[in-house]
């Protein structure tokens, strides 16, 4: 085993071994190893769901934010999967909310997007992640969960949740938008209601 070839440790942390992370690192691996995708051990153990390796590298001193060339970090990656019981061990880490995907969004984006409801929940309630933060494409976590989803209770749910937690109704699209005109195109007569109910 040579002691600077991260290759083995990066391929115990991805298949979740954690006497093999654990014997990499006494043998000299740097904790902060990257794949050719810059995927560090610490988020291929994320990707593959092996917390208990996620949570040693975390007390071994892992940068829990370093991003991978799509922009994922376990964290992130949490977010965008519905992985709530990783999505609450980054946030208790210390992870940096600010962040971004690539499309530019914080963690709540994704997720409010993709009708992950208790990661949404999580965030707005836990944390304070910018719940207005406008993407790279004009959008806020708001805009995204009334146009990329079929306005169902899941939505109807996600969008009062960020409403209450300050989401802003008069923020609009980069074409001018309002939230409220956008539900109308889509026909989700709830969402509507409720953005009125908050003064859109």
């Amino acid at each position: 085993m040579a002691t600077h070839d991260p290759s083995a440790y990066l391929k115990a942390a991805e298949n979740g071994d954690l006497d093999q992370v654990r014997a990499e690192l006494a043998a000299g691996a740097p904790i902060d190893a990257r794949t050719p995708q810059r995927r560090s051990a610490i988020l291929l153990a994320a990707m593959g769901g092996h917390l208990e390796v996620v949570r040693h590298l975390i007390g071994a001193g892992a940068d829990i934010d370093a991003q991978d060339d799509k922009c994922f970090n376990p964290f992130i990656w949490g977010c965008i999967h519905d992985d709530l019981t990783l999505v609450r061990t980054m946030v208790a880490a210390g992870t940096d909310l600010q962040r971004l995907t690539r499309f530019g969004g914080n963690g709540l984006t994704p997720a409010a997007e993709k009708g992950h409801l208790d990661i949404v929940r999580e965030l707005l309630t836990t944390t304070d992640i910018n719940v207005n933060l406008t993407n790279f494409v004009g959008w806020t976590a708001l805009i995204e969960a009334i146009i990329l989803r079929d306005g169902g209770p899941v939505q109807q749910e996600i969008i009062r949740l960020l409403l209450e937690h300050g989401a802003d109704p008069q923020m609009t699209d980069q074409w001018g938008v309002a939230p409220i005109d956008l539900a109308r195109e889509k026909g989700f007569h709830e969402i509507v209601e409720t953005l009125a109910e908050f003064g859109a």
